[in-house]
């Protein structure tokens, strides 16, 4: 499964994307936060979208999905 960081996720990964093992969301961010410290920050205030839907803690990922992190951005 691919993870995607967006803006400040990707500066914090040093990373635009990985693949990871596949787990529940909350496993496969842990091992993102352990592999990128720098991500505990972003991961607190972004939202995490699995397939293009927010994502749930619980929800288990297959091979093939992708999460996406986005912290919030400024614009209009």
């Amino acid at each position: 499964m691919t993870v995607r960081y967006w803006a400040a996720a990707k500066a914090a990964a040093g990373v635009e994307q990985e693949d990871r093992p596949v787990g529940t969301v909350a496993q496969v961010l842990a091992g993102a936060r352990a592999d990128h410290p720098e991500l505990e920050r972003v991961l607190a205030v972004a939202t995490v979208l699995l397939d293009g839907v927010p994502a749930r803690d619980g929800q288990r990922l297959e091979p093939g999905s992708t999460l996406e992190v986005l912290p919030p951005f400024a614009g209009g």
